[in-house]
C-alpha cells in the first residue's frame, strides 16, 4: 500500500519467495540435487511445466488438497503463540466505536467514539475496520475465544444499522476531498463513476486515497466475519454493498473499466468471486472477472515479466483474485498468470526474509542486492504472497511452496510484530545497522497494521492439509488438530527453529481418517533426516513433490517422530555470489551490531576468508547463535534474524578473502576523504533531513516530508509545496548542489531571494548511487549577498527530491 501521507523514503515511524541461489561453500557438506527446491525454482519450473501450466493440469489440479479447518486447529506453546497472544491484547485494546465513527457519522447516525488518528483520519479512513474485523473473525476460529466473536457480531451490526440508512445500500468510512478541497462522504466517489467522471491516478480515484482498495478491506472482513465467525448477518449486509457497487460498474464500458483499474482496488476481483462462489449467484463471479487489470494480468499470462517499478503490493492482490478466478471460474489463463507471478516474485525479487520490493516498487529482477536499505520488505507483500502461496498449493501440493511459506513466517511474519507491545512495522530493513520503525497504537494505522492484525491472529490455517487419502503435515508449528471431518485428531511437538525435532502423536483415527501421512523435508535438512514409527526406524526417502509419506493401518497410540538435521550454510543474493546471508534450519542469522540507542556509525560488517568463511562460526550454548571469528571489522554474533526487535544488525553481508577486503576499507576511506573534501570546498551546506542542520538554515516547508535511504537523511516536496532556506553567500560565482538517488525523477524550480534561478528536469536513470547535480545560479541574483534565500518549489504540482544534500559550492 502506499502511503500518501509520508515521504516515499520514510513511512510511518521512519523505515516503511526465497529464490536464493546456495553458495558453494569449501567444507560443508554439499546440498543434494533433489533438495534443493527452494533454491532452484527456475529449473523446476520450466521443467514440470508450471510455468506454461497447460490447460489439462489446471482441470485437474483445483482444489487437489484443502487445508484443515482453523477451528480445527489449536496452537500449544510456542512463539506462534505468544504471537497470537500478544495480538489478541492489542485487538481488545482497540475500541470498535472509534473505527465504525466514520460509518455512522456519514450514514447520518451519531458516531459513538473519536475516530482513530494516523491513516484513519485521511480519505483511506474504514480500511482498518476491515483488516480488525477480520483479525478478530481468524483469531475466534483459531481460539473458541467469545470476547472476539462478540465483537464481530457487534461491528456487523452497527454497518447493518447504518446501512439501512442508505437506501442503495452503500455503506462505508472512506472519505475524499472534493473540487474545493473538502472532505466529504466517499459515496460521492463511487457516484461520481456512475456519471462517468473517472480521475484516476495510481493511489487516488476521484480525491479520494485508494477508495476500492478500502472498500475491499470491508469486503474481506465481512466474508471472514461469516466464513470463520459464523455471522449470517455479514452476508446480507455483504450483498447489499456488492449490489450497490456493481451497479457502479454496470456503466462502466471496457476501457472505462480498465482505467478505473489503473487506481489500486486490492483484492476486490477475489471478494466478488469468492462472494459468488459462496452464494451460487453468477452476477458477483462475472463481476469479479471483469475486475482484472489487463495491463498487468496480461503481461504475466503471457510469460513476460514487465514487474520493474511497479509497485508491490498493489499487484499482489491482483494475482490472488486470478487464482480465485480459475478456482471459481475454471479460467485456466487466469491460473498461469498467478503461478508465472509467483514463480517470478519469488526467484527473482525476493529477499532473504521472503519480503520483496524497495520503497514498495519491483526493481530490476535479480538486482536485490543493489537494494538493500531501510525501505524494503513491506509486510502486507509478504502477507498477501503467502495468501497467494496458498493457492498455488492447493493446486499442486509441492514442498517447495511451503519451503517459502515457512521461511517468510519465520523470517518476516515473526520480526514484523514487536513481542512486548505488539505492534507492527512497515518496513523491515535489509541494510546493515537499521532499526525497525514500529507502529504507534492509536496513531497509525498503515496498511502494514491491519495485515499485522490478520497475519497475527491465524498461525494454524497452513499446518495440515489433505486430500482423499493423505494428510499433509506442511509447518512444524507445535498444535493440536482435531478433524472431525477426517476423522483424525493429533498431537503436534516440535522443536523447530531451534531444533529440527519433531512429534506427531495420534488420537484418535476413525474409519474416514487418511491412510497416508505425508511430512514435508525441509530444504534446509538438505535431504539429511530420519523418521521412526512408534520407535522403529523407517527407510523412506523424500519423494519428487519433496514429501516423506508413510501408510499403514493407522490407530490410535501411533508416534511418528522426525528429526530434520540443521547444517548451517550461506545463501547467495539472486544476482550476485558475493552477498550472502548466513542461515540455520528455516532461520536467516544476523549480526548483532548492539543495541538502537547506539548511533550507527560502524562500517558496515563483511564474512572474510580465503576458504569458508563458515569455519570460523562457533555454536553459542543457545540454540542458532554463533560467535563469528570471520566477520570483519571485528567478530559478531550471529543471532535470528528475526528476534532483532531492538537491536541493530546485518543480515546481508559481502564475502571476501583478505586481499578484497583491504581493498574495499581503501575505497571505503577514498569515499570519505572525497566527502570531507568536499565539504571543505562548499561555501554552504544543508543535510536535507536532519533536524539540527535545517534548523541551522531556517528551513521552512509545506508538502514536504524528511525521512531517510540508505543511511542518509533527506526531504523532499510534493505538489504544491516548497522548501526554502537560508545559505551564506559568497561574492564568487556559485552553483547549487544536489544530491539525488539515480533512480527517482521530478521536475522543480529554484529560487534565489525570490527569484527563479534555475529550472530542474530530473530524469530517471539507470544510476544505482547517489547522484551529484550542479544547478548554477546567476550572479547577478547572488553578488555581493551575505546571505541568500533559496527556496525549491515543483512544477506543476510534480516532485522535488528526495533531496540528499545541497551544497552551495563556486560555479
Amino acid at each position: 500500500m502506499h502511503d500518501e501521507s509520508e515521504a516515499p523514503v520514510q513511512h510511518g515511524t521512519g523505515q516503511a519467495a526465497c529464490g536464493h541461489v546456495p553458495a558453494t561453500d569449501a567444507g560443508q557438506s554439499p546440498i543434494d540435487a533433489s533438495r534443493r527446491r527452494l533454491l532452484q525454482w527456475s529449473a523446476l519450473a520450466v521443467a514440470a511445466g508450471w510455468l506454461r501450466f497447460p490447460l489439462e493440469a489446471a482441470a485437474s489440479q483445483a482444489g487437489a488438497v484443502n487445508a484443515a479447518p482453523l477451528q480445527a486447529v489449536r496452537l500449544k506453546p510456542s512463539l506462534f503463540l505468544e504471537s497470537l497472544q500478544t495480538n489478541r491484547r492489542y485487538l481488545l485494546e482497540l475500541e470498535p466505536d472509534r473505527l465504525l465513527h466514520n460509518f455512522l457519522q456519514y450514514a447520518g447516525l451519531p458516531a459513538k467514539g473519536e475516530v482513530y488518528g494516523g491513516w484513519e483520519g485521511d480519505t483511506i479512513a474504514g480500511h482498518s475496520l476491515g483488516h480488525y474485523l477480520s483479525a478478530l473473525s481468524k483469531m475466534s476460529a483459531q481460539t473458541g475465544d467469545a470476547e472476539l466473536r462478540k465483537r464481530v457480531d457487534y461491528i456487523v451490526a452497527e454497518l447493518a444499522r447504518a446501512q439501512a440508512k442508505d437506501a442503495d445500500g452503500y455503506v462505508g468510512g472512506l472519505t475524499r476531498k472534493n473540487a474545493s478541497d473538502q472532505v466529504e462522504a466517499g459515496k460521492q466517489v463511487f457516484e461520481e463513476l456512475r456519471r462517468g467522471v473517472i480521475n484516476a491516478s495510481a493511489f487516488n480515484l476521484n480525491g479520494s486515497w485508494s477508495p476500492l482498495y478500502t472498500v475491499h478491506k470491508l469486503f474481506a472482513g465481512l466474508l471472514d466475519a461469516n466464513a470463520l465467525a459464523g455471522n449470517t448477518q455479514a452476508l446480507q449486509v455483504l450483498q447489499l454493498l456488492a449490489s450497490y457497487l456493481a451497479g457502479v460498474f454496470d456503466t462502466l464500458s471496457h476501457a472505462q473499466m480498465q482505467t478505473l483499474l489503473g487506481s489500486e482496488f486490492g483484492g476486490l476481483n477475489e471478494s466478488y468471486l469468492e462472494l459468488g462462489a459462496r452464494t451460487g449467484n453468477q452476477r458477483w463471479i462475472e463481476i469479479g472477472r471483469r475486475l482484472r487489470h489487463e495491463a498487468v494480468i496480461d503481461p504475466a499470462q503471457a510469460g513476460k515479466d514487465d514487474l520493474p517499478h511497479h509497485h508491490a503490493n498493489t499487484q499482489v492482490p491482483k494475482f490472488i483474485g486470478a487464482a480465485r478466478q480459475f478456482e471459481v471460474a475454471g479460467d485456466v489463463d487466469a491460473a498461469a498468470a498467478a503461478r508465472f507471478f509467483w514463480e517470478t516474485v519469488t526467484r527473482h525479487y525476493s529477499y532473504v526474509i521472503g519480503g520483496n520490493a524497495d520503497r514498495e516498487y519491483f526493481q530490476a529482477p535479480d538486482s536485490i542486492a543493489s537494494f538493500l536499505t531501510e525501505q524494503t520488505c513491506e509486510h502486507c507483500n509478504s502477507y498477501n504472497m503467502l495468501k497467494l502461496t496458498r493457492h498455488l498449493y492447493q493446486w499442486t501440493p509441492q514442498a517447495r511452496y511451503f519451503d517459502y511459506y515457512e521461511r517468510t513466517l519465520y523470517n518476516h511474519t515473526m520480526a514484523a510484530q514487536h513481542p512486548q507491545t505488539g505492534m507492527f512495522t512497515y518496513m523491515t530493513p535489509m541494510i546493515a545497522g537499521a532499526e525497525r520503525g514500529w507502529s504507534d497504537k492509536f496513531n497509525s494505522f498503515w496498511c502494514c497494521v491491519g495485515s499485522g492484525m490478520e497475519a497475527h491472529a491465524q498461525f494454524g490455517d497452513a499446518i495440515y492439509w489433505a486430500d482423499a487419502d493423505t494428510l499433509y503435515v506442511n509447518l512444524y508449528i507445535p498444535s493440536r488438530l482435531d478433524w472431525s471431518e477426517r476423522g483424525v485428531q493429533l498431537t503436534l511437538d516440535s522443536g523447530v527453529p531451534e531444533n529440527g525435532k519433531v512429534r506427531l502423536s495420534l488420537e484418535r483415527v476413525d474409519a474416514a481418517a487418511p491412510t497416508r501421512l505425508a511430512l514435508r523435508v525441509p530444504a534446509w535438512c538438505q535431504g539429511r533426516f530420519q523418521l521412526r514409527v512408534n520407535g522403529v526406524v523407517s527407510d523412506v526417502k523424500a519423494d519428487k513433490n519433496g514429501y516423506a509419506r508413510l501408510q499403514r493401518r493407522w490407530a490410535a497410540g501411533d508416534v511418528i517422530q522426525a528429526d530434520f538435521e540443521m547444517p548451517l550454510y550461506l545463501e547467495q543474493a539472486p544476482g550476485d555470489a558475493d552477498t550472502v546471508v548466513v542461515l540455520r534450519g528455516p532461520l536467516a542469522l544476523a549480526a548483532d551490531l548492539g543495541p538502537v540507542e547506539q548511533d550507527d556509525t560502524a562500517l558496515e560488517p563483511a564474512l572474510v576468508a580465503d576458504a569458508s568463511p563458515l569455519a570460523g562460526f562457533v555454536e553459542l550454548p543457545e540454540p542458532g547463535t554463533y560467535l563469528a571469528s570471520t566477520s570483519r571489522p571485528q567478530g559478531l554474533t550471529f543471532v535470528p534474524f528475526y528476534s532483532q526487535y531492538d537491536r541493530r544488525s546485518a543480515l546481508y553481508l559481502k564475502r571476501m578473502d583478505s586481499a578484497q577486503w583491504d581493498r574495499e576499507s581503501a575505497r571505503r576511506q577514498r569515499e570519505k576523504d572525497a566527502f570531507a573534501a568536499m565539504q571543505a570546498s562548499a561555501v554552504d551546506m544543508i543535510q536535507f533531513g536532519d533536524e539540527a542542520s535545517e534548523q541551522a538554515h531556517g528551513l521552512r516547508s509545506d508538502t514536504s516530508f524528511g525521512g531517510a535511504y540508505r543511511r542518509r537523511a533527506c526531504r523532499d516536496v510534493r505538489g504544491k509545496g516548497f522548501v526554502e532556506f537560508h545559505m551564506r553567500g559568497d561574492d564568487r560565482p556559485l552553483a547549487m548542489r544536489l544530491r539525488f538517488w539515480g533512480s527517482d525523477q521530478g521536475r522543480f524550480n529554484i529560487l534565489v531571494n525570490g527569484k527563479l534561478a534555475a529550472e530542474v528536469a530530473v530524469a530517471r536513470s539507470q544510476v544505482i548511487d547517489f547522484v551529484d547535480r550542479d544547478y548554477a545560479l546567476p550572479h547577478a541574483l547572488t553578488r555581493g549577498a551575505k546571505q541568500l534565500t533559496i527556496r525549491f518549489e515543483p512544477q506543476h504540482g510534480d516532485t522535488a527530491g528526495p533531496l540528499f544534500g545541497g551544497w552551495l559550492v563556486p560555479a
